[in-house]
């Protein structure tokens, strides 16, 4: 039975979903009264008393309800200011049949830009809970100064995690926690540079900001054609290079996977040649339409260094990576590190191990894998045949693939849409041997849960 009471200006129609019952109804209504703006942003809503005896149900559904989206970045609650809408910018609905001409600006009002995900999603009521639970039971040596390793309640907590989701061989002792992928890299970089390496393969789509940290250490870059099959690992053959850096589980940009037979190539070449692959688990975690596709490193974990960070999982302000490194490279590594060391702190390091080891972690990446992959369905479906979507079995972003001329027509309008997506030759290596492709690469992860459906509706219009 559907019931409709008006409750501070607002008419909520509870209907309990089949199975799921009144406090899932309350949410959606709710949701739905700020998404429409029916409830306007730093609208007080009532207490959890007062609305439960409004609605006649109980205090701790209503209470439950207000965690829920509080957690998903519909609504604040803050002592002594009770529980609000949140701040946000209103949902626009932009005609998507005829754009609209409007001058381009520095800051675009829609982003499809790769590289983030749902910042709305970051679970803030389980990682406030883990966060008390952590800082109640820390002992008082993780205020002091730290292991260059980073907490051991972590390193042991990433070292289950990774070997069940992931197929990684770690000790505990041989991780290494670092502020995000950045600091990872450049940590090896230097170790590359002093073991007299003086060139790195990389593939031939990557973001130029991993480029530039290996120039900036004093190290050449050599691309790796990429194609339908991954990097094309056979070309580390007699190429000269000390390592390699890739993205096995899901290339960025392009989407694929490397095949068993190029990771096998790249396993080969590192064992003959003393090589190192360095590993960018990109994206390993949000797969849809495959089996999981294990980590490289656990073919050789002598050879590989595994690179992770839950800046796409959870959120990249977190700063929160980590390397599980093969035992000859602990002392070098430790060494670069400990002549500058900045990391995420011991309590945030805590946090995410107690995060971990609750289990909400799992709920969490499995509650996203979801969402990202209803947009991703959408975004095909609301493509249909104006493009080829590629890349799509996992991750956080799709190729859209255009007709000749496509992609510099797409881009202007999307200028005029105030949207922003790069095309894929951003991410082209300078010196990569590889066919052009007018593409663009669509992060269809980053919009917020309120802007995602305007978004859309901008990407469409933008579309030859």
């Amino acid at each position: 039975m559907t019931e409709s009471r008006a409750t501070f200006s607002a008419d909520l129609h509870l209907e309990p979903a089949p199975g799921r019952g009144v406090r899932a109804g309350l949410s959606e209504a709710l949701r739905e009264a700020a998404r429409s703006g029916r409830l306007a942003p730093g609208a007080r809503l009532p207490s959890s008393r007062s609305l439960a005896v409004d609605l006649g149900i109980a205090r701790n559904t209503v209470a439950e309800a207000y965690a829920e989206l509080v957690a998903e970045g519909w609504l604040t609650a803050r002592r002594g200011s009770g529980t609000r809408v949140a701040e946000r910018a209103r949902v626009r609905h932009p005609a998507v049949a005829v754009p609209v001409r409007r001058p381009v600006r520095a800051q675009t009002s829609y982003s499809l830009k790769p590289g983030s995900p749902d910042l709305g999603g970051f679970p803030r009521a389980a990682w406030l809970a883990a966060a008390r639970r952590a800082l109640t039971e820390a002992p008082n040596e993780a205020f002091g100064y730290a292991d260059p390793r980073g907490r051991v309640e972590l390193r042991e907590a990433l070292a289950g995690y990774l070997a069940r989701a992931r197929g990684v061989y770690a000790d505990p002792a041989h991780i290494v926690l670092c502020a995000g992928f950045g600091q990872a890299l450049l940590l090896l970089a230097r170790m590359l540079r002093a073991r007299r390496v003086r060139e790195v393969a990389v593939e031939g789509y990557g973001l130029d900001f991993h480029r530039d940290l290996l120039t900036g250490a004093g190290l050449r870059t050599r691309p790796l054609a990429v194609d339908a099959e991954g990097a094309r690992t056979t070309e580390l053959a007699g190429s000269g290079a000390g390592a390699v850096l890739l993205t096995p589980a899901h290339q960025f940009p392009t989407g694929a996977a490397l095949t068993p037979r190029r990771r096998a190539a790249a396993v080969d070449w590192a064992r003959s040649t003393g090589g190192l692959i360095l590993e960018d688990d990109y994206d390993g975690e949000f797969r849809y339409d495959r089996q999981p596709v294990g980590a490289l490193q656990g073919l050789d974990p002598d050879r590989v260094v595994y690179l992770g960070t839950a800046s796409k999982s959870l959120a990249p302000g977190l700063r929160m990576g980590w390397m599980a490194l093969p035992r000859p490279l602990m002392d070098e590594v430790l060494a670069a590190k400990g002549r500058t060391d900045w990391s995420s702190s011991a309590l945030d390091q805590l946090t995410l191990a107690e995060f971990i080891r609750s289990g909400a972690y799992d709920r969490h990446v499995r509650e996203m894998r979801l969402r990202y992959r209803r947009r991703r369905d959408e975004l095909v479906a609301a493509v249909g045949d104006r493009a080829v979507v590629s890349g799509i079995a996992a991750g956080l972003h799709a190729v859209l693939d255009l007709p000749p001329g496509g992609e510099r027509a797409a881009l202007r309008s999307a200028a005029w849409q105030d949207l922003g997506l790069p095309p894929l030759s951003f991410f082209r290596h300078p010196q990569a041997a590889m066919p052009p492709r007018e593409a663009l690469v669509v992060g269809f992860g980053t919009p917020s849960q309120s802007a995602w459906t305007p978004t859309l509706a901008a990407l469409v219009a933008s579309l030859p």
